[in-house]
């Protein structure tokens, strides 16, 4: 064996000689003629004990590399060894437990020791045994681990307290979510459970922009004690494309009021770009990202249609989270085992570690909302040696009309697509947005701590998740706020015993034996949109900073936002004729700050890659021409009618709290895509105010907050006061500091 850095002088492998003899005898079973890069890399590293994380692409065998040297770690201790798990591996997807199961059940029976499965769709028969009789490996989700922790907290030293390590697998989808903040939470009371100063933490992930974060997600509070093993194997040869498109432009209301149909032009756009799909996925094994549910069912159906058309065996099928679970694994499979040309069409559902074979190429309709993504979605082609990874993305944009908005002249989306792809291929990604206070999940791991104690003091508490814990931004003061928010008489979530305990109150016990309480994220709310006289409108996710008095598009049209009931979850809307046109689409998620930095420069350089067909070619130079026009090289303001709109070029979070820094100034200022409305404004009255906010201090971030709508986005939002959603929104949506700077950058164009 032989492979790498880590060879020896003769050629042999060392860290193939540091395994234990049953997993080196497993390895030659399966007829590995070397290790890869970063099974060399890890097995030392991780024999050596602490934290270790593995940074490879996809499919290059980090699963292997935590296991191999694990197991063979565990081995010379199985006899006499007393009850207890040796390694947790937890994972974000039940699908990828499944998979990983396959894929480690033969290496656990070389090795002599059991496997488990633990999750919500394991028969709690399966889990008894498992409890009774801990030994081996358990493969678990973060909710499944909480609620083991809860419902069988005395046992926590008996099942955990021998654990060698917990491997985390796709580590960056839990860095800055609420999920992840649970996870670090439940790991750190684990460790206190079972009388552990420290149990080892394994981080895989193939997408990492900032690795200082990823070491402080892994161990908070000691990211410096953190080693990386980061794979030097390089990936595939690349094969890019993106193709444009300019679809029929989707037809202004009525003046009576009535709406458009904007489905049925959604699927009338999407038929040029089926007709190429089809070309060109036909007869191989392809993953295609549709973006919404909406677009992979359209998708899915234009070319079913197309196979029918042509008579032949249907290879293109639905893949989405509203899908029956029998479905989707189906689809996996088919992808996976079966030999016959297959195209699955996706959400986000396939981006993640789920085996499903080789597919020879992946492609994306729209930019997509990060270069992290898309690095995921391209590491799923070109998994063999020799093959290379083949991305095509798909953007229609409305065909030419002077009356375009300005936004849609520039072709943004397009645009977006050169400038992601060009700093994928400068090896840059998102870094996650840290620093939030998470409060939510603060909420719901006070109350899995007094569940499993059986009451502790405020102080402990507080000990235990934050000072000790990953809560580390939340100060005594401020963890007491919250305390006595969810002890009001109207949420009653916890109380004080007689003797200073902290109990679970009446609705705390309830939420507690709920089966969904380990479940910290929820999905994006759907508010009801009301207009005058409550008439039902429809309903609409609010994943985005909205605040009274902003427009908004829906069904078609123009509305100006009246008020906003967060708890009634309902918006009242009025009609509004604004000079600008409007504009219509969704899933707007936001972009990072260099992302938007790069569009700018894309639209002032004149080169043309070479990864673009000529209609993403003729799109590029409409969006410069447009750029050069409005003079926006040395003018972020442009003025259409009696309305403006601002081009600043900075990420989601800056965007939306300028937006708000302008309404707080009494204009009616809307963040709509790269861009700001502001209606009913002269540009030079808007330079002026601006040249203020620029020489200003930085408005209050929680006063900018309080402007703006306070969804209850996750769980358990609803037990807290408005004053600590503001507090939450300003720390984790906004970016007030920021707000002269950003002033300065509009300023310094405008000159």
């Amino acid at each position: 064996m032989s492979a790498g850095r880590a060879d020896t002088d003769d050629g042999a492998s060392r860290a193939f000689e540091l395994l234990a003899e049953p997993v080196r005898r497993w390895i030659w079973q399966q007829g590995w003629s070397e290790l890869r890069d970063v099974q060399e890399r890890a097995v030392p590293a991780i024999l050596g004990g602490g934290d270790v994380i593995l940074a490879a692409r996809t499919a290059a065998g980090k699963t292997e590399a935590a296991f191999l040297p694990l197991l063979s770690q565990a081995l010379p201790r199985l006899d006499g060894r007393r009850p207890g798990f040796c390694v947790v591996y937890v994972s974000p997807l039940k699908a990828l437990i499944n998979d990983q199961f396959r894929r480690l059940e033969g290496l656990l029976e070389a090795c002599g020791m059991p496997l488990h499965r633990w999750h919500g769709d394991v028969s709690a028969d399966a889990k008894r045994k498992a409890r009774e009789r801990p030994q081996g490996v358990v493969l678990i989700t973060p909710e499944s681990l909480e609620a083991t922790l809860v419902r069988r907290g005395g046992e926590a030293a008996r099942l955990f307290g021998n654990l060698d390590a917990v491997v985390v697998d796709e580590l960056h989808a839990f860095v800055g979510t609420e999920r992840g903040r649970q996870l670090q939470s439940v790991l750190s009371r684990i460790e206190v459970a079972a009388g552990r100063d420290r149990i080892d933490r394994i981080g895989l992930s193939a997408t990492l922009g900032d690795m200082a974060l990823a070491r402080e997600a892994l161990r908070p509070g000691e990211p410096d004690s953190v080693r990386l093993v980061e794979s030097a194997e390089g990936g595939a040869d690349l094969l890019l494309q993106v193709r444009g498109y300019e679809c029929p432009r989707r037809p202004e209301p009525p003046p009576g009021g009535g709406g458009t149909d904007v489905a049925a032009v959604g699927v009338a756009a999407a038929e040029p770009v089926a007709a190429h799909l089809f070309e060109v996925l036909r007869g191989r094994r392809n993953l295609l990202f549709a973006g919404s549910r909406q677009n992979v069912e359209v998708y899915t159906d234009h070319l079913r249609a197309m196979s029918e058309a042509a008579r032949l065996p249907n290879e293109f099928f639905a893949h989405h989270g509203n899908l029956a679970r029998a479905e989707r694994e189906a689809v996996e499979a088919r992808l996976r085992e079966d030999g016959r040309p297959t195209t699955a069409v996706a959400t986000t559902t396939l981006e993640l570690g789920i085996d499903i074979g080789d597919v020879e190429s992946v492609a994306q309709i729209g930019p997509g909302w990060s270069v992290s993504s898309l690095r995921q979605r391209l590491g799923r082609s070109g998994r063999r040696r020799g093959v290379p990874s083949v991305l095509r993305i798909y953007v229609s944009e409305d065909a030419f009309a002077p009356t375009l908005h300005p936004a849609d002249r520039l072709r943004l989306d397009v645009v977006q697509a050169v400038a992601m792809i060009g700093l994928l291929l400068d090896r840059w990604c998102e870094p996650p947005r840290v620093g939030g206070l998470h409060l939510s999940t603060l909420v719901q791991q006070t109350l899995a701590l007094i569940a499993q104690t059986g009451g502790l003091r405020p102080d402990t508490a507080w000990q235990v998740l934050c000072r000790h814990g990953p809560f580390r931004n939340v100060g005594r003061d401020l963890f007491v706020e919250v305390l006595r928010a969810v002890a009001r008489r109207e949420a009653a979530l916890v109380e004080m015993s007689p003797d200073g305990l902290l109990m679970l109150g009446p609705a705390g016990e309830r939420l507690v034996a709920g089966h969904d309480f380990y479940a910290v994220f929820q999905v994006d709310e759907e508010y009801r949109v009301l207009a005058e006289g409550g008439k039902l409108l429809g309903t609409l996710p609010l994943d985005s900073t909205l605040a009274t008095g902003q427009t908004i598009i829906f069904n078609g049209r123009r509305w100006r936002v009246e008020s906003i009931d967060a708890r009634a979850r309902a918006l009242l809307v009025s009609p509004t004729n604004a000079a600008l046109p409007p504009r219509f689409g969704g899933g707007w998620a936001g972009v990072h700050d260099r992302v938007a930095a790069a569009m700018r420069d894309t639209l002032i350089g004149a080169g043309v890659p070479a990864f673009l067909d000529a209609g993403a070619r003729a799109l590029l130079e409409q969006a410069r021409h447009a750029f050069r026009e409005y003079g926006l090289a040395h003018d972020a303001i442009v003025a259409v009618g009696r309305d403006c709109v601002i081009f600043p070029w900075v990420g989601g979070p800056k965007l939306d709290t300028f937006a708000l820094a302008l309404l707080a100034r009494n204009f009616q200022a809307s963040p709509v895509r790269h861009a700001i409305e502001v209606r009913d404004c002269s540009a030079p009255g808007l330079r002026a105010i601006v040249s203020e906010l620029a020489r200003s201090p930085p408005p209050d971030g929680e006063a900018l907050a309080r402007l703006a709508a306070k969804p209850m986005r996750e769980r358990y939002d609803p037990y807290l006061t408005e004053a600590l959603l503001a507090r939450v929104a300003a720390a984790e949506r906004l970016e007030a500091h920021e707000v002269p700077n950003v002033a300065r950058r509009i300023l310094g164009r405008s000159a």
